[in-house]
């Protein structure tokens, strides 16, 4: 059984896996960029849960980021796309197919950057906050023994 917050962010690496680009969790930046595209998706904070009794259940708003990298001389309109891209596969669900409540991504700040050598590359961070609760912040508890949810 895994928690509530792996289990988020499983469903989201697969989302992200979907896409054309090459997605990682969790790993170093590789030594070459795939033609299209690179994402990174990095776990995050949970942050500080509000909590509500009866029933227990913590709120979390998680902060995961995912990092886009693209290189090439048309990075301008390559990362456009990407980004595009990731927008659509996350309003496509919000939910993650039931396992969170909303998925919001917030504005990418790209910045280019020069590779001695090679093409540059562009590159942002996306933060992607998702909204979850969950009875117990270590275990994961199926909705019907989450009392309410």
């Amino acid at each position: 059984m895994s928690s509530p917050r792996e289990a988020i962010l499983a469903a989201l690496h697969a989302r992200l896996s979907a896409l054309p680009a090459t997605a990682l969790r969790g790993e170093v930046l590789p030594e070459r960029v795939p033609a299209d595209g690179l994402l990174i998706l990095r776990d995050g904070e949970p942050g500080e849960p509000e909590v509500t009794l009866s029933p227990l259940s913590y709120h979390y708003q998680h902060r995961a980021e995912i990092e886009a990298v693209v290189q090439g001389a048309d990075r301008d309109a390559a990362f456009d796309t990407l980004t595009a891209s990731i927008g659509a596969a996350l309003a496509a669900d919000r939910t993650l197919g039931g396992l969170c409540d909303w998925v919001e991504a917030e504005a990418p700040r790209p910045v280019d950057l020069p590779v001695e050598g090679a093409a540059s590359l562009k590159a942002a961070v996306i933060p992607v906050v998702l909204h979850y609760t969950t009875a117990d912040p270590l275990l994961w508890l199926p909705p019907e023994m989450q009392g309410g949810n």
